[in-house]
């Protein structure tokens, strides 16, 4: 069981601001198909452009962010950039979400707090 002083220190002020900065991040759907294109493999823009049919501009936008916050890393191969999750535990958050949306799909569907369906 967690003592006070942790359930402080994981509430405070800086450490939650973080987490909401992630998040809010991580809400944008470009993005997230971004991430869900770069599970399986390093990709090069024009190939998440393929996958996730984002403009080229669009997703080279949203590289820019997902990279200059830390959640992918890019390698110059050749004439072009391939980009890969930074992280393992980028997945490992996508895989515990599908898992968690499964469970409240029809809640999460039906909330209107968070904006339009």
């Amino acid at each position: 069981m967690s003592s006070v002083a942790e359930l402080i220190e994981r509430t405070d002020g800086p450490t939650v601001a973080l987490r909401a900065k992630l998040f809010r991040g991580l809400a944008d759907a470009s993005r997230l198909s971004i991430l869900d294109a770069l599970r399986t493999e390093p990709l090069s823009v024009g190939e998440i452009v393929a996958i996730t049919g984002l403009s080229q501009s669009n997703a080279s936008n949203h590289l820019r962010c997902l990279s200059e916050c830390g959640l992918v890393a890019g390698e110059q191969r050749g004439r072009f950039v391939h980009y890969r999750l930074s992280d393992q535990r980028l997945n490992d958050l996508l895989l515990l979400t599908d898992e968690l949306l499964a469970e409240t799909v029809c809640g999460v569907d039906t909330c209107g707090n968070y904006g339009a369906r």
